[in-house]
């Protein structure tokens, strides 16, 4: 009797600790941060009464859930956004938090998998790694992801980066340091400063270090070569000041350049190496440097399912400052083979402090097996534009995709660029109406892709190469099923017959279609995207903010679209043009 009274005994008891939540344990186990989570907690020194945000980030895996434990060992298990992977994150925001000691604990598979203390009114013990590392790598990729998170479908877009730094619902560093360091603080940059700046006021805000170069712009014959790098080291002895901090962001942003970024990828002295292609290693703060100066930050992938393509979303910064995020595909980023330029995914070269003044940047053979960095790695330098694309491609969409999914992810694309465009060509007709009697000069030659003044902030060489080169990627992809039928799925048709298929489907879905563009007196004209492909030789010459709204959009004269517009670029600036058009037609950027 009291042998079955001592085994019911040992099975309630086993039962009973079968249904002890993960968090129970955790109360009495030790509260550290040694494995591959992490958990941040913003900002760094936690007021009672005041809105808390934490994060957890895993290199390893998804994390399942995010709990606070009080004192007295009580769980709150947080509501929690999820993004990534890789890294994976959880964040979480608190309306207030009361005083006492907390814990913050991440679990992964049931079990504890980072712990984090916190106390109101006391900095947060151990926070930040003090130097580069995976952890710093990882939070800095979870943190570039939050920033710019939203709906695959949703247009993201803003009139410059200040507006995003300071939303605090987007930034996980908003007011981090608890000084009220984001006001005022102006930070609008363009193309090439984009990536420097998240990277520059990511250290500020962690305490890290952070470094650039002065970089030439190279020649037809070779890419951008680079001096000794500048490395900033304060930051990681605590000067972080808003003063500081502009100071640096002035010099650093008078300092790099499109070819900062476009230097080559066996080269040494560089902010930047390339790193292989795989979906382990483009994480989020990745960028990509086409061949003739436009950049792109990777800001998320979003993964395929059953019902909607994958897909790889980044964002960049315009002449203009304006920052808009847009799919990845071949309509926005060029690849080519060239001598002038090393185009890729590239990352951060990581700044080391071997003592707290004195630093410097790995090499690319120290990088070739680190295992706190992405890998160096030639990888791209071997591969062909059409290998290239068919990588990422596959990447992307590693099932494959219907060239029906395939050609309504592209046309969706596509059209996302145009109504950028849009807004682009808007920000040059305001110009003028504050201006009404200006002319924007217009460099000459290769210049005018790159300068200063108002030609950089309203005209739009760039965007319409781009424009262009995206028109004819959704025209080739019948071809491209043909070329590669690998990256399809074709489901039992031949290649010849799927090309047939989209074809005929492109004619109807073209006319279907359509933005709208805001003409000369104020009133809407609606183009189909039939129409904008078919005006794609107008886009050659259409990228003058001295022309109208309506010539840069196409529009024929004598027609009723044309009627409104009352402004056209001088005549030397249209022989100009018309000198360069060649460019456009072939989508060859001149190199300067």
């Amino acid at each position: 009797m009291n042998l079955l009274r001592s085994e019911y005994l040992i099975v309630c008891l086993w039962i009973g600790l079968q249904a002890v939540p993960a968090w129970a344990v955790d109360s009495d186990s030790t509260c550290e941060q040694t494995g591959t989570t992490r958990i941040w907690v913003s900002p760094l020194n936690p007021k009672a009464g005041q809105p808390v945000k934490i994060m957890a980030v895993s290199t390893d895996g998804p994390i399942a859930e995010l709990v606070l434990i009080d004192e007295q060992g009580q769980p709150a298990p947080l509501q929690s956004r999820q993004r990534g992977g890789p890294p994976w994150s959880l964040t979480a925001e608190l309306a207030n938090l009361n005083d006492g000691r907390y814990r913050a604990v991440a679990h992964q598979d049931g079990k504890q998998t980072a712990c984090q203390e916190l106390v109101a009114g006391q900095t947060v013990a151990a926070a930040n790694p003090r130097t580069w590392n995976r952890a710093a790598e990882a939070f800095y990729a979870a943190w570039i992801e939050e920033l710019f998170g939203a709906p695959p479908e949703e247009n993201l877009s803003f009139n410059s980066l200040e507006p995003v730094l300071r939303n605090s619902e987007r930034n996980f560093l908003h007011n981090y340091l608890g000084l009220n360091e984001d006001s005022n603080l102006p930070l609008t940059p363009d193309c090439a400063d984009l990536p420097y700046t998240l990277r520059a006021y990511f250290a500020w805000k962690t305490g890290l270090p952070v470094a650039f170069r002065a970089c030439g712009r190279g020649s037809a014959k070779a890419p951008p070569n680079c001096g000794a790098p500048t490395i900033v080291s304060e930051f990681t002895r605590g000067v972080r000041s808003q003063t500081n901090f502009r100071k640096r962001y002035r010099q650093l942003a008078d300092t790099v350049h499109s070819g900062s970024v476009r230097t080559g990828l066996a080269a040494e002295n560089t902010d930047w190496y390339p790193i292989p292609l795989s979906r382990e290693t483009l994480w989020p703060g990745t960028v990509y440097a086409d061949p003739y100066g436009h950049i792109l930050v990777v800001a998320e992938w979003v993964p395929q399912t059953a019902d909607r393509p994958g897909m790889l979303l980044a964002v960049d910064a315009q002449p203009d400052n304006s920052v808009a995020r847009k799919r990845v595909w071949e309509g926005t980023m060029l690849f080519a083979d060239t001598e002038n330029a090393g185009p890729g995914f590239k990352a951060f070269r990581p700044v080391v402090l071997s003592t707290p003044d004195k630093g410097r940047m790995l090499s690319n053979r120290e990088l070739s097996d680190h295992p706190d960095f992405m890998p160096f790695s030639l990888e791209q330098d071997y591969l062909t534009p059409d290998d290239f694309y068919a990588r990422l491609t596959q990447l992307i969409n590693p099932q494959g995709l219907d060239p029906l999914q395939a050609y309504e992810a592209m046309l969706a694309a596509l059209v996302e660029q145009v109504e950028t465009r849009v807004n682009s060509v808007q920000n040059g007709e305001a110009y003028f109406r504050k201006n009404p009697r200006s002319v924007i000069a217009m460099p000459g030659g290769a210049a005018i892709f790159q300068t200063i003044g108002p030609w950089e902030d309203y005209s739009t060489p760039s965007r319409d190469m781009r424009l262009i080169i995206a028109i004819n990627v959704l025209n080739g992809l019948p071809e491209k099923i043909v070329r590669h039928p690998e990256l399809f799925v074709l489901n039992g048709q031949n290649p010849e017959q799927a090309k047939a298929a989209i074809e005929q489907h492109h004619a109807k879905r073209a006319q279907k279609r359509s933005i709208r563009y805001i003409r000369s007196d104020g009133s809407e004209w609606e183009l189909t995207i039939a129409e904008v492909l078919a005006r794609k030789p107008g886009f050659e010459i259409a990228y003058n903010p001295n022309d109208c709204t309506e010539i840069r959009w196409g529009a024929q004269p004598d027609t009723e679209e044309y009627a409104t517009c009352r402004r056209q670029a001088p005549a030397e600036q249209r022989a100009k043009m018309a000198q360069y058009r060649e460019w456009f037609r072939e989508a060859r950027r001149p190199v300067p």
